[in-house]
C-alpha cells in the first residue's frame, strides 16, 4: 500500500510553528510549587482547628493523638513556608542589588491608571484596554496581597505556637490577637486565591505560564503588549525568540 501525500502536489504542508517567550525561572516555577502545596497542606490541618466545635472537625480531632499528629503537620509545613519566604526576600533582595532582576513588580502611577482605563473598559465608556507590561496592576497586586499575608500569618503563628516566650515582652492580650490575625488571614487568602486567582488566571485565561515558563506569542501581545513591544525592538526581526529573564 502506498501513502497518498498530504496534498494534491505531494507536498509536505509546512509545520506551523508559534513563537514562544520566557515568563519564570525554573526556580520561580518551583518557588510557586513549594508555596502551593505547603498552602493547602496549612489550610487542611488548620481550619480544623479553627472550626473545633464543628461536627466535621470532632470527627477528625476525635482523639489527642490525632490533633497531636495535625499540629505536627501543620507546624513542619509552616517550618517550610517560613523557608520559602525568607528564600523568596533573601534571593529578590540579592538580585535587585545586583541589577539582576526587573523592578516591574513594584506599584507605579500607571497601574493606577491602568485600573482606571480597566473600569472605563468595563463600564463601555471606552473601547481601548490598557497596554501593560512584564505585569499588570492584578497581578501586582496578587503578588503584594500574597505577600504580606504570608507576613502575617508566619508572625502571628510564631506567637501562637511559642506564646510563653513572646508574652516575656509582650502583653498577654497578644496572643488572642495573633489567633484572630491569623485565622482571618488564612480565611481570606484561601478565599482570595482559590476563587479570585485560579478561576481568573488558570481557568478564565489558561494561563499555564507558571507550570511551563513560557508564554506564546498570541498571549504576550494580549496581555503584556507594551513588553511584547520592547522584547520585539530588542530582538530587531518578528522572526527570532524574545526571552525576558
Amino acid at each position: 500500500m502506498t501513502n497518498k501525500p498530504a496534498n494534491q502536489t505531494g507536498e509536505t504542508p509546512p509545520v506551523q510553528t508559534e513563537r514562544t517567550f520566557k515568563r519564570f525561572t525554573l526556580a520561580q516555577r518551583w518557588e510557586h510549587a513549594v508555596l502551593v502545596l505547603t498552602f493547602i497542606i496549612l489550610l487542611l490541618t488548620g481550619l480544623p482547628q479553627k472550626y473545633r466545635a464543628a461536627p466535621w472537625s470532632q470527627q477528625i480531632l476525635s482523639t489527642p493523638e490525632r490533633l497531636e499528629i495535625i499540629q505536627d503537620v501543620h507546624h513542619i509545613a509552616a517550618v517550610v513556608l517560613i523557608v520559602e519566604a525568607v528564600y523568596h526576600l533573601g534571593r529578590g533582595i540579592y538580585l535587585l542589588s545586583r541589577r539582576r532582576l526587573s523592578d516591574a513588580i513594584f506599584p507605579s502611577m500607571k497601574d493606577l491608571r491602568d485600573a482606571i482605563q480597566m473600569v472605563k473598559y468595563l463600564l463601555f465608556l471606552t473601547e481601548e484596554k490598557p497596554a501593560h507590561g512584564k505585569y499588570n496592576f492584578e497581578q501586582k497586586f496578587t503578588y503584594w496581597f500574597v505577600l504580606f499575608g504570608v507576613g502575617i500569618m508566619i508572625v502571628s503563628g510564631l506567637l501562637m505556637w511559642f506564646p510563653i516566650f513572646f508574652t516575656r515582652f509582650l502583653p498577654g492580650g497578644i496572643i488572642p490577637a495573633a489567633l484572630l490575625a491569623h485565622s482571618s488571614e488564612a480565611i481570606a487568602a484561601a478565599v482570595f486565591i482559590l476563587i479570585w486567582h485560579t478561576y481568573h488566571v488558570h481557568i478564565e485565561r489558561l494561563n499555564l505560564s507558571i507550570f511551563t515558563g513560557r508564554l506564546t506569542e498570541r498571549e504576550m501581545r494580549e496581555y503584556h503588549e507594551e513588553e511584547y513591544q520592547s522584547l520585539t525592538e530588542e530582538t530587531g526581526t518578528s522572526s527570532s525568540t524574545g526571552e525576558n529573564e
